[in-house]
């Protein structure tokens, strides 16, 4: 769109002292270019950055068609005309959970009705009946466990269908999972983000999640500065977002940060639990007029709040008070003082309405008839107000609505291709609904490239954390580098190598137990990210299956380095090549068993427990400490499940496999005996004895046992060492498998 504007432009001079930054606008918005009758020109967000550009001097066309549009005016004085508005409804919202009463241990003192371990209902929504409209905030206020969140949640599609009832609808039509999940977004009470990524890089990848790839990389960067700019984020665009141990942000910051990741693809609906918890009144007040600023483009924006102060009460359009699951006020902050006046209890004038409604709930709670005066009476006063409102028609479905938005860019994740709906909706044709957006907005291997760049940059900011690993890897490797110095080949030294195999293998697997919180700290990340499909669940396995070879591929070198020639094992180079596939199969095995592992268990001393417990019993059945034909039937099976049983028989025939080689010649048969200590010559003469009753001769020198004697001892006549190797992989792609599976179970995230 250029040369809408000059520069010495009246309204780009008019506008110059509004400070809207440059995001979010009014789709009824227009200019005039110094004529009256000059058609007006409306501009939506993603609308604007479609036309990015710049000029010569660096200069962005986006910027003259927003001064031209007013797009610096404040919004908040503008009415919304969209041409297909959305209004959500919810109807007769009811949920209760089943909570098992406590047990009593001593039954003289219980109760006389005998229903100790019967199951109590709790009544969490009750009823609540609604709606919130475009360009609307709608704040639900309640004491704490009113059922402000399960609400929350209820309207988000948080909760299991089968356990919520009532009717939710968007424009009339009930709302199917898939498509809440497309339309909506969802933050958090929490600032679930990564510690060591900045602000900018924090939003440029939700940003690579949520806009689609036919957005250019450059119009990926300018939507997250304009973005940036909105939330007052700019003097905090480079700063990390730190935790506990890294200084970073504000706790301001960070919450706008959060509002921004589920902001960035312009939601038709919003949803934020208790965005202001936690936060001074000014950080509070900048968090709701950034919301207010969202719901001002065009969205819907429905939020739980503790106790707004008297500057976010003016910013909020509608309220909803609950009480212990009950509605006992929904309507305008205006209307509030004529509620409770008409209630009997009249607000005085220089007093918070909010506290004061809240104060009042929680005295009528404490009373003995608790709020059930209030609720009817919301209830009577309500069916007032609906008798003098027409019934809502919608003249829209909610497919055209959304057609609409996506062709005015305003869902822009879900766009796959505007000018081809437009086609097909100019063309007379019925579209179907689930053709004009995509469940995700870029293909799987885009989301693969986006998750590993971001996990690789968080790691490379936390080099500690592979450099501790590293470090028990090369003091592990030395250590017994120095025990195990140059083994020689004598009945002890077949005992030492057998000991050395055992703890090397085992050492791989607990040296992997490092990696439980690497997901456990990224658990709660995943599920926000996933329930709103900003990628796959196999994506986010993949990149980080692919990510984690490397490092294990340095471990693997740098203890097969440290010992392999240390210790005198056999092979040559190519035996040095087996022993280091071996190990980075014994690792990777490893570390796939505790990805999994952390998939399931959601606690990181528990994790630590499970892993530790079931290493030790893979070490007890590999068969070291007693051989696979001496292990009773019933726990044979375990021997199979080991993990340490494949790589342990695959090094071990690594070593013994020459049959050429001797370990245990004649005179050496008496060492592990008591008569290893009686001289050479008496050693001879028993040798010289034996010959005559086994009727060939066994001198001093005559080789007793080789590798493959020492194998069928210890029982590994079943497979080849390669067979051990692959099984070994397997089993580190099966658990990944399972971690898939675990992740797409277990990530739900909904309310039972």
């Amino acid at each position: 769109m250029p040369g809408l504007l000059d520069k010495q432009s009246p309204a780009r001079r008019a506008n110059k002292s509004d400070d809207l930054p440059l995001f979010y606008t009014d789709q009824s918005m227009g200019f005039q270019r110094g004529h009256r009758n000059t058609p007006k020109v409306s501009v939506t967000l993603a609308e604007l950055l479609m036309s990015m550009e710049y000029d010569q001097n660096g200069r962005s066309q986006a910027l003259d068609i927003a001064l031209a549009s007013n797009f610096f005016s404040s919004v908040s004085s503008y009415p919304l005309t969209s041409p297909s508005p959305f209004v959500l409804s919810f109807k007769d919202l009811t949920y209760s959970v089943k909570i098992k009463k406590m047990f009593n241990p001593l039954p003289c003192c219980g109760s006389s009705d005998g229903d100790d371990m019967e199951m109590n209902t709790k009544m969490l929504l009750n009823g609540i009946s609604g709606e919130a409209k475009e360009g609307e905030m709608m704040a639900v206020l309640g004491a704490s466990g009113s059922g402000k969140s399960t609400l929350i949640d209820a309207l988000a599609d948080r909760i299991a269908k089968e356990s919520l009832h009532g009717s939710i609808t968007l424009n009339g039509e009930v709302l199917e999972s898939s498509l809440h999940k497309v339309i909506s977004a969802y933050v958090m009470q929490d600032d679930l983000l990564f510690p060591m990524l900045t602000v900018e890089e924090t939003l440029m990848f939700s940003a690579e999640f949520r806009l689609p790839r036919s957005l250019s990389k450059k119009k990926k960067q300018a939507r997250v500065q304009t973005l940036i700019d909105q939330l007052g984020l700019r003097n905090a665009a480079t700063t990390v977002i730190g935790d506990e141990g890294h200084r970073g942000v504000s706790g301001g910051e960070r919450r706008r940060v959060s509002i921004g990741i589920d902001i960035i693809h312009d939601p038709i609906i919003l949803f934020l639990d208790e965005p202001t918890s936690g936060l001074d009144s000014t950080s509070a007040y900048m968090v709701v007029k950034v919301l207010q600023r969202v719901a001002k483009s065009g969205s819907i924006v429905i939020m739980s709040i503790h106790q707004p102060s008297y500057r976010i009460l003016g910013l909020l359009d509608k309220l909803l008070f609950l009480s212990r699951g009950n509605t006992v006020y929904s309507g305008s902050p205006t209307d509030l003082p004529r509620f409770f006046s008409e209630y009997g209890h009249v607000i005085p004038e220089n007093e918070n309405k909010t506290e004061f409604a809240l104060d009042l709930i929680r005295e009528l709670e404490d009373s003995p008839e608790g709020t059930k005066t209030l609720v009817d009476f919301h209830k009577q006063w309500r069916a007032k107000q609906t008798l003098n409102h027409t019934t809502r028609n919608y003249n829209v479905s909610l497919k055209d609505a959304i057609n609409a938005s996506i062709s005015r860019e305003k869902l822009v994740s879900a766009r796959r291709a505007g000018p081809e709906i437009l086609r097909d909706r100019s063309s007379g044709g019925e579209t179907n609904l689930k053709s004009t957006f995509q469940t995700f907005a870029n293909p799987f291997w885009t989301e693969i490239l986006v998750i590993a760049k971001r996990s690789m940059l968080n790691s490379r900011r936390q080099p500690e954390l592979f450099g501790i690993r590293l470090g028990a890897v090369l003091v592990t490797g030395t250590i017994l580098a120095t025990m195990f110095y140059k083994l020689d080949n004598s009945p002890r030294g077949i005992q030492e190598r057998l000991g050395f195999f055992a703890f090397a293998m085992s050492t791989t697997f607990y040296t992997c137990a490092e990696a439980i919180p690497v997901f456990l700290q990224e658990r709660y990340i995943f599920m926000r990210e996933t329930a709103y499909n900003a990628y796959r669940r196999s994506s986010y396995v993949l990149a980080h299956t692919i990510i984690s070879l490397p490092a294990l591929v340095i471990l693997s070198a740098t203890f097969a380095a440290t010992t392999f020639f240390a210790v005198g094992l056999a092979g040559g180079s190519e035996g040095f090549l087996f022993f280091f596939l071996t190990i980075l199969a014994a690792f990777w095995a490893g570390s796939s068993f505790v990805t999994f592992l952390s998939g399931v268990v959601s606690h990181v001393m528990i994790g630590f427990t499970v892993v530790v417990a079931i290493l030790a019993y893979f070490l007890l059945f590999s068969g070291f400490f007693i051989a696979r034909d001496r292990i009773p039937l019933y726990w044979l099976w375990f021997h199979y499940l080991s993990l340490v049983k494949y790589p342990y028989e695959g090094v071990l025939q690594n070593e013994f496999e020459d049959p050429t080689k001797c370990f245990v010649r004649g005179i050496q048969m008496f060492d592990s005996s008591p008569l290893g200590q009686v001289p050479d010559a008496v050693k001879i003469n028993l040798l010289k004895s034996m010959s005559g009753v086994l009727g060939f001769n066994v001198t001093a020198e005559t080789c007793v046992t080789t590798g493959v004697d020492i194998l069928k001892k210890q029982g590994i006549t079943e497979m080849s060492k390669w067979s051990c190797l692959l099984i070994t992989v397997a089993w580190g792609f099966l658990f990944r498998v399972l971690f898939y599976f675990t992740l797409l179970v277990g990530s739900k995230n909904k309310r039972r």
